[in-house]
């Protein structure tokens, strides 16, 4: 059982989101991770993970909609 730290951003202002996230990683060290929690999939997220932090991330999906995803985040 994953005892990762989730992080919900439902109720956070859509401009925090991101910035949010990112400092949560630049945190983990390497082999932890986080569940973000979102009300849509997160697939720019992804996107900019690949361009910016490419070869240093894991994503897997826990839980793909329709209302709420779950994806866990871990370093590398």
């Amino acid at each position: 059982m994953s005892t990762d730290k989730e992080l919900d951003i439902r109720s956070i202002p859509p401009v925090n989101r991101h910035p949010l996230i990112f400092e949560t990683f630049e945190k983990l060290q390497p082999g932890e991770g986080f569940v973000l929690i979102n009300d849509h999939d997160p697939k720019p997220l992804y996107y900019q993970f690949q361009a910016e932090r490419s070869g240093t991330f894991d994503w897997e999906y826990l839980e793909s909609g329709p209302e709420k995803w779950r994806v866990r985040i871990s370093r590398i």
